[in-house]
């Protein structure tokens, strides 16, 4: 099979026109091509005026052979093979893994291990995604906060109540084997192909429901409202994971544990600390929210051909370094989609972003993050990065009311420097309410300074980026993990056998996908350490 690079498409190509374009470039009759199929699709976006499709796709062909000969100097064209991955499988059965967390580390590394036939026990603290969706709805609707179950806690973990995005810089193979999973489960087949794929927080709670039952179905078990409070270990291994469920305390004998806990999960952070769990301090971001008319960003990035039909709703990726020595960044973008509270820890506000698959919502919306380094904590201590969020949280909370509404800005007001004044054609879409604020209540000087330079820096990408009546909505303070939980090439904690941290949440991962692929990686590590 040939993997054919860089074919152009315009927007409204047929799966002739996909034939045709790999003939071309193949310089062979359309007769001798078998099947092409895409593997990636991106939108060329660069020139308004041309916007069209780049795409890759393998052909498989009458005679491959005679097209490497005449084309083993064309640098668009590589023999490929299809992906394969050797899943584990367990020789020896000593004791069952548990998982703590049932985000996507620590559902796809249950699910390596329960088709390896080690039949993991996966603790989540918070509810299944049927019940954690009430419990989010309420809060969003009355603003009453269930501290276990929320936009941070219950299975999926936090990429739920997002937007499913999966495009990631990581460049492991694994991502083949996690994006088929998802599809198997219930995604579209267009993330496998798709540059940027997503699946919208209204298809991916199918799509993890569907996991669950598949771990399950394969000798894996499931406890929901399951908090992990503590291990035990002997002559540094562990022996027995500790979880509470309803007011009762249990121990479950086991010498594995991977810990998928998420960012957010403060109090296990605290255990680990407390129990010489060795932790470093980690670089994070903070900043806020910022929404456009999804219309206008789509004008502004695909002119005239913005209401096309092959075209969703746009995206953009920002970045800046400024003089300042502070990068300033979108990140999580949204179109289509909405900012939601995303609260865990009572009296603190929290946004994030989230759009359904369809991705047609008013507005489009994007996280527009500061770098935060470790000399800005407020002290050495490895947990001071959550003390640092905690501290802008609250003061987000007090800015907004203190009833969980978020303190929101326009951008003309923000970037001039005066009070807020209200909005204008971009209505806030942050379902608790929005108290109208500056961001230097609740965010430090060089955050706010930073801010601005990379908002009038980002105008001057893209058209409109800050006008007027853009909102800015406070704070975005979860973009990552400030903690970092030290393992070893084994994946294993560097003082303390067995116990396996994993994700975002312990610092390795940066998103759905990479999570994922970092389960994955642990649970082959597990199983080699203690079942082969």
């Amino acid at each position: 099979m040939l993997r054919i690079r860089d074919l152009r498409l315009p927007l409204g190509y047929s799966q002739e026109d996909l034939v045709k374009a790999a003939a071309s470039r193949l310089r062979l009759a359309e007769s001798e091509i078998i099947c092409v199929s895409l593997v990636k699709r991106s939108v060329d976006a660069r020139k308004k005026d041309d916007v069209h499709f780049t795409v890759t796709v393998d052909a498989e062909l009458k005679n491959e052979a005679k097209a490497r000969a005449r084309l083993k100097k064309e640098p668009s064209v590589k023999l490929t093979q299809p992906y394969r991955y050797d899943f584990p499988a367990a020789q020896k059965k000593p004791f069952r893994p548990v998982v703590v967390g049932a985000g996507p580390a620590g559902l796809f590394a249950s699910w390596i291990l329960a088709k390896a036939g080690c039949a993991p026990i996966l603790l989540e603290r918070g509810q299944d995604v049927d019940a954690r969706t009430r419990a989010v709805s309420e809060f969003w609707q009355t603003g009453k906060l269930d501290t276990e179950s929320n936009a941070q806690f219950g299975e999926g973990g936090a990429g739920t109540f997002s937007d499913g995005k999966l495009a990631t810089g990581t460049k492991d193979s694994r991502i083949e084997l996690v994006l088929r999973e998802f599809a198997a489960c219930g995604a579209p087949e267009e993330i496998l192909y798709l540059a940027k794929p997503h699946i919208g927080t209204d298809m991916l709670k199918t799509v993890i429901k569907n996991m669950r039952r598949e771990i399950c179905s394969l000798g894996g078990e499931v406890v929901f409202g399951a908090k992990f409070t503590d291990f035990e270990e002997r002559n540094g291994q562990i022996e027995a994971v500790r979880y509470e469920k309803g007011a009762v305390t249990h121990s479950v004998s086991t010498r594995a544990i991977i810990l998928a806990i998420g960012h957010s999960a403060r109090d296990v952070f605290e255990v680990l600390h407390a129990r010489g769990i060795m932790m470093a301090q980690k670089a994070f971001s903070a900043g806020v929210r910022i929404e456009h008319r999804r219309e206008d960003i789509d004008r502004a990035m695909y002119g005239k051909f913005a209401s096309h039909p092959a075209l969703s709703a746009a995206d953009y990726s920002l970045a800046v370094h400024l003089p300042n020595g502070r990068g300033v960044y979108s990140f999580c973008m949204c179109p289509g989609g909405r900012v939601i509270a995303a609260a865990s820890e009572a009296g603190g506000v929290v946004t994030n972003g989230m759009s359904l698959f369809a991705r047609d919502d008013e507005n489009s919306n994007s996280a527009l993050l500061v770098s935060v380094n470790p000399e800005d904590f407020p002290s050495a201590h490895p947990l001071a990065g959550i003390e640092f969020q905690r501290r802008i949280e609250r003061a987000a909370f007090a800015a907004g009311g203190g009833d969980y509404k978020a303190p929101a800005i326009c951008a003309g007001d923000f970037l001039a420097q005066r009070p807020a004044s209200g909005f204008g054609r971009v209505r806030p879409s942050y379902p608790i309410g929005v108290t109208p604020a500056m961001p230097e209540v609740y965010l430090p000087d060089y955050i706010v300074d930073s801010l601005r330079e990379g908002l009038k820096h980002f105008g001057k990408k893209i058209k409109g980026y800050d006008a007027e009546d853009a909102v800015i909505t406070g704070v975005e303070s979860r973009s990552s993990s400030p903690v970092r939980i030290m393992r070893g090439e084994n994946y294993c904690a560097v003082n303390l056998a067995g116990l396996y941290p994993c994700g975002e949440g312990a610092g390795y991962a940066g998103g759905i996908t990479s999570a994922a692929v970092d389960g994955i990686k642990c649970a082959e590590a597990l199983i080699h350490a203690y079942f082969e």
